[in-house]
């Protein structure tokens, strides 16, 4: 933004400055930020909660330290509370210490932030011993320390938190503003169901970067969230889409046998997206694998233009059939730029955002969003399925469900109860941005309740029992069990 200032001439030929010009952009976003509604009601939000990544004292987030430090004053104490994370160090002999914390956020006050409140990460439950010495060198009141300890799982940790939005209520003078205690007996029960749950169901996510597990992390996320609602207890092994291919056969045949293992032993199946033509052929076999096994797959971004394109290969009969993401030569490109796609700049070139579809078909999918008509999710990416070849595509059987609003672009695929399959089902967009604990992705959902033999039941329910359901949490009420 203030490049494109500078560019435009708005600083008349003045020297550009981290501060006061990044400075006064930082603030500037955060204020508009602020005032943009997150519900359905269009109400401005009470309170904005901003995460100032990174560690104190690196150069890469000066300029935003410096800000926040310019909008403690701007905004008002009043309106300005400060919640400074701290890692607290345990030893080899089991000893908390404390003196890193005190360091770091000594080194904060240095640089014009004080902390109002001290949240201290650590493997066990730090005592009033600890407590009391960070509050003395940190200059905050005891019972604004507060301790976030590793719990039995993730969803336990807002229960734990559940004093600190009193204090922060106090801080900010929001005490007309009260918590929803029916959220908050929901969440009880989703964490309480998360420690419970043992039935385990497992899924085979087949990837391009599974060395870095984080690399996956919100189509992870998604998954235990669709496989908690159906009372299981994820298990989930990833295998490397190259691992899949012929050419390791040669070369590592341990890894290739160990692969297709893993493959072959799991329930269901998740393509994820990605980029780049490396590892793409082994994702087309993993897609070739469901398709003729009848395993329950799900299909997102990429891995839903390759199962387009396998079906293109091994159903019509191109055997040529390829992406133009590929340099290999081909009469046949299934998968093409979209318009809004310059080859030669990659940059800002995306699919970005939530965009909202629609259904054209009755299927499963639809059933899963409710039998909306339309719907709206996030999404990434650069290619679109080929107008060309719809016609064709869906002649050899192909089922494309979802188009964009304007009809041009494709946007799902669902195969299910075709040829008996259990679930086949492939969206171009990125479900799994927007899943949420208490309410999962609804293609990741049908993904679990296929793997779990709950699908069809859960189709034959009225959509207002299916609201009331996922309101109530009913994956964790056994006397309820789909």
């Amino acid at each position: 933004d203030v490049i494109s200032r500078e560019r435009r001439g708005d600083f008349l030929g003045k020297t550009v400055q981290v501060v006061p010009h990044v400075t006064d952009t930082i603030q500037d976003w955060v204020r508009k930020v602020a005032h943009v509604p997150v519900s359905e009601t269009g109400e401005t939000p009470d309170v904005c909660v901003i995460e100032l990544g990174g560690t104190i004292g690196d150069i890469e987030g000066m300029q935003f330290v410096e800000a926040f430090r310019q909008f403690q004053y701007t905004a008002g104490k009043e309106n300005f509370a400060l919640v400074h994370v701290s890692l607290i160090i345990e030893t080899s002999g089991g000893e908390l210490k404390t003196k890193p914390t005190q360091q770091n956020v000594r080194e904060l006050r240095g640089l014009g932030l004080t902390p109002d409140f001290i949240a201290c990460r650590s493997r066990v439950p730090i005592t009033d011993k600890e407590r009391k010495k960070i509050s003395m060198f940190c200059d905050v009141p005891v019972s604004n320390v507060i301790n976030v300890y590793d719990c039995s799982n993730l969803y336990r940790v807002p229960i734990l938190l559940e004093g600190l939005l009193t204090l922060i209520k106090e801080q900010l003078h929001l005490s007309e503003m009260k918590s929803s205690t029916s959220l908050m007996r929901k969440w009880h029960r989703l964490a309480d169901g998360a420690d419970k749950v043992t039935q385990p169901v497992s899924i085979c996510l087949v990837g391009k970067y599974t060395a870095l597990g984080d690399a996956y992390i919100s189509v992870t996320k998604a998954l235990q969230h669709a496989a908690l609602f159906c009372n299981r207890k994820l298990d989930l092994s990833m295998v490397e889409s190259e691992d899949l291919e012929d050419e390791i056969q040669d070369v590592d045949p341990t890894r290739y046998h160990a692969a297709w293992h893993k493959l072959c032993s799991a329930t269901g199946v998740i393509i994820p997206g990605g980029f780049g033509h490396r590892g793409t052929e082994g994702k087309m076999m993993a897609v070739k694998w469901c398709r003729e096994k009848k395993v329950p797959m799900l299909a997102v971004c990429l891995g839903f233009q390759l199962a387009v394109i396998e079906f293109a290969r091994n159903v019509v009969g191109l055997s040529d059939a390829k992406s133009g993401e590929s340099d290999a030569p081909s009469e046949n490109v299934v998968i093409i730029d979209m318009p809004e796609h310059n080859q030669g700049q990659l940059g800002g070139t995306m699919l970005l955002g939530k965009r909202t579809f629609k259904f054209t078909k009755d299927c499963a999918l639809k059933t899963l969003y409710g039998d909306k008509e339309t719907a709206a999710e996030r999404h990434r990416h650069r290619y679109e399925v080929n107008p060309d070849y719809h016609e064709q595509l869906e002649q050899a059987g192909f089922r494309f469900v979802a188009t964009s609003e304007d009809g041009k672009r494709m946007e799902a695929f669902d195969l299910t109860g075709v040829d008996s399959q259990p679930y086949f089902v492939g969206v171009q967009y990125h479900p799994e941005y927007l899943t949420r604990p208490l309410n999962p992705s609804p293609p990741y959902l049908g993904l679990l309740l296929a793997c779990t033999g709950k699908l069809k039941k859960y189709q034959s329910i009225p959509q207002t029992e299916r609201l009331r359901w996922k309101s109530s949490l009913l994956h964790q009420c056994q006397e309820c069990e789909i």
